[in-house]
């Protein structure tokens, strides 16, 4: 969730299923009339145009997110599903226009605003406020978030949800995945059909609130006494399906924590890096989208900000054993181990490429071994995801497709990757290993 709104635009969002496929409909036409008139263009100069070089227009680009930004929902959703979970084997272009929805900030105008808040709360439900700003701290793909202040004091952030996006989901998901297939950028053989499909599960589970609250409350029972983390607390009395209303925690952006001293940085990315492996070895629950937004810092008490539970989900024992496998082949520099842990994993199938399946092997053990490389594991330093991305893509260009993966792992990946990249930002240097191997060490399914 973008926690900048002031560069964003009040646009209303189209509630009805007909507005929604409308929208998607004008887009396609505009796009199309744009890469006729940009094709004959080039055959009047005698070029011969290509369909990448027709759709991947900078016209093109800025009318697809505009429009899937301004729709929210399952449009929006779909898209930086792909571009965060698929990313190595999608083309760049591709990547990028799905990647720019993740900055949007298109709000509710405040007279949408209102009429949700009146469905929900009914008549009246302004005099239950001293204060209630109808200009969003917070803009993303489900809803948007607002200070208030009750009769009482209590300063509250409250997240509403867009109107209709719950009841378009379904229709959503399928057009854009429609529009994906059609713009042909996908690599031959990629099934897009499992992340459209797990893109319209996610979203039913965020679109209910109420669930979000659990999760949130469950977060506060299983963190109670650590110092190391702040989060909200649930007004149950002013929570609904759609509406989730929690206690107001301040904090800055973690991008912030950049700027500090190098104990502070260290001290943020190793909390945080401990939290992933609570959550994965010990909770069995995962809060598993890492966006930065989704963490603030507090300086005056030290303390992480814990934010956006609507993406937190169980996770497969089988997957965790598995995973503690993997982790302990990689400290022990076991790499007889990769190939079958992978395999049951589902991140190599029968029938991979030999070839396809050494090179990631290697990468695979490039990775453990960086990691392995010295006490304090120093995230500034370090080139190898960067040559890692290299060879991904490189296997993409030599055809290779990954299996669909199973959606815990899915969500895994995207959690590792994301603090990975935070953890890089803040140039921190953590005992990783140590830290992984402690969580391993009293764990009996680590014999591969």
């Amino acid at each position: 969730m973008t926690d900048d709104t002031s560069k964003g635009q009040a646009r209303p969002v189209p509630a009805s299923r007909i507005a929604r496929l409308g929208r998607l409909s004008t887009m396609t036409a505009g796009v199309a009339g744009n890469m006729a008139a940009r094709g004959l263009g080039q055959l009047g100069q005698g070029k011969r145009p290509t369909m990448r070089d027709l759709l991947l227009t900078p016209a093109n680009v800025r009318r697809v997110t505009d429009q899937l930004a301004q729709m929210r929902g399952a449009a929006m959703k779909v898209g930086q599903l792909v571009s965060m979970d698929t990313g190595d084997v999608l083309p760049a272009e591709l990547t990028e226009i799905m990647a720019r929805l993740r900055s949007d900030a298109h709000f509710m105008p405040p007279a949408q605003l209102k009429k949700v808040l009146k469905a929900e709360w009914g008549e009246g439900w302004l005099r239950r406020f001293d204060k209630f700003d109808v200009r969003p701290i917070a803009a993303a793909s489900i809803g948007q978030v607002h200070r208030a202040r009750l009769k009482d004091g209590t300063d509250l952030a409250i997240k509403v949800q867009y109107p209709g996006v719950a009841r378009s989901i379904d229709s959503d998901v399928s057009n854009v995945g429609a529009l994906v297939r059609m713009s042909g950028l996908l690599p031959r053989g990629f099934d897009l059909a499992p992340y459209l499909e797990e893109a319209r599960k996610q979203l039913h589970e965020e679109t209910d609130y109420l669930r979000e609250a659990r999760y949130l409350t469950q977060f506060r029972l299983l963190l109670a006494g650590d110092d190391r983390f702040g989060l909200p607390q649930v007004r149950d009395d002013l929570t609904t399906p759609d509406i989730l209303s929690m206690t107001y925690v301040p904090g800055a952006p973690i991008e912030d924590v950049a700027e500090l001293p190098q104990e502070t940085r260290d001290h943020v990315a190793r909390s945080l890096i401990d939290l992933l492996l609570r959550e994965l070895f010990e909770f069995g629950v995962m809060q598993t989208d890492p966006n930065f937004a989704n963490y603030r810092y507090d300086p005056e008490t030290g303390r992480i900000v814990l934010l956006d539970f609507g993406a937190t989900r169980q996770i497969d024992p089988g997957v965790v054993a598995l995973y503690s496998r993997l982790f302990s082949a990689g400290m022990a520099q076991d790499q007889g181990a990769y190939a079958d842990i992978l395999m049951e994993l589902g991140v190599l199938a029968p029938d991979t490429d030999t070839a396809h399946r050494d090179q990631i092997l290697k990468m695979m053990e490039m990775g453990f071994a960086d990691l392995r490389g010295a006490p304090t594991y120093d995230f500034a330093a370090t080139d190898v995801p960067r040559q890692m991305q290299v060879k991904g893509m490189a296997l993409a260009e030599d055809g290779f497709v990954p299996p669909p993966l199973p959606i815990d792992v899915l969500f895994l990946q995207r959690k590792f990757g994301g603090v990975f990249l935070l953890a890089a930002k803040l140039r921190a240097r953590v005992p990783v290993a140590e830290m992984l191997q402690s969580y391993l060490t009293n764990r009996t399914d680590c014999v591969a």
